[in-house]
């Protein structure tokens, strides 16, 4: 007789338990990075605001040379120069070739490297003496031997950006190995897990992390080395047009090529953490994840 009467209280204490009680059952969705935070134009905007401004109020006041700062505006008008008589164009293309094959070729020697100095105890043990011999050793004094040997080409520009970018993603690397946690690999051999499935599936996947800092590392040396290089027995590239601008005292030149490095260097990081990004996606952590917003 009472079971209607009971039923329906507990189903109208259950409703009102859900929607006073806490709502962390319900799995939210998470907030993906708005506009502002992937193209973030006002710091951009506010510097060369800001040197269009002192330049043309250093042009009035006499501070120093107007020359040796010109103001955005006028960059702007000879970099349009240059970009219609085809020097931009083919500067940038030759730039990109250059550091990207000198990237990737040193990543990937690197991390053959770094596979061979983990698992062989005889290879790190031959191979780290000779790396903290010739680590130390800037790509400008090498970039000399390199064209002596090598001759003036591409090849001696790229074997530069390879070797510089080589040697901090090895280091990287190597370290990613020894850091994986000894209880993985124990929990992997104990479930019966061979040798190389605990190599390619628990040592691989923790030193990606590893990696990928690495990279993002080395990518500004290797921005260096390649500038370095397009300075010596160069004819096309954006170190090239800074040799250029100096020979001839165009100043404004010189500052076309360095915000197109910088610019260039921006999309190659902005691609390097896109890599990250997908490769870590299941990764979380940090302040950002720990406080709700």
């Amino acid at each position: 007789m009472n079971e209607a009467p009971v039923t329906a209280a507990a189903d109208n204490k259950l409703i009102e338990a859900k929607a006073s009680g806490p709502q962390t059952a319900v799995p939210g969705k998470r907030k993906g990075p708005g506009i502002r935070d992937q193209w973030n134009v006002l710091p951009f905007l506010v510097f060369f605001i800001g040197w269009e401004l002192f330049a043309r109020l250093n042009e009035t006041m006499a501070w120093f040379n107007p020359l040796f700062l010109p103001p955005p505006t006028l960059v702007l008008e000879d970099a349009w120069l240059l970009t219609k008589s085809g020097l931009v164009t083919e500067s940038i293309l030759s730039s990109t070739i250059r550091i990207a094959a000198g990237f990737v070729i040193g990543c990937l020697f690197a991390v053959i490297a770094g596979v061979l100095m983990s698992k062989f105890r005889g290879v790190e043990r031959w191979m780290s003496p000779i790396l903290n011999l010739v680590s130390p050793i800037p790509a400008l004094a090498l970039l000399p031997l390199f064209i002596i040997w090598f001759g003036i080409g591409e090849f001696p520009k790229i074997l530069l950006i390879a070797w510089t970018t080589f040697v901090p993603v090895l280091v990287y690397t190597v370290d990613g190995f020894k850091s994986v946690p000894s209880t993985l690999i124990r929990s992997a051999l104990s479930l019966g897990a061979s040798q190389r499935q605990v190599f390619t599936r628990v040592m691989i996947p923790s030193a990606i992390p590893n990696f990928i800092v690495g990279a993002r590392v080395s990518l500004g040396l290797s921005f260096s080395a390649l500038i370095v290089s397009e300075m010596m027995g160069a004819k096309s590239g954006l170190g090239y047009i800074i040799v250029d601008a100096r020979n001839y005292f165009k100043i404004s030149n010189m500052f076309v090529a360095i915000i197109l490095i910088g610019l260039e260097y921006s999309l190659f990081s902005y691609l390097v953490k896109l890599m990250e990004r997908r490769v870590l996606s299941w990764r979380k952590g940090g302040m950002r994840e720990a406080v709700e917003k």
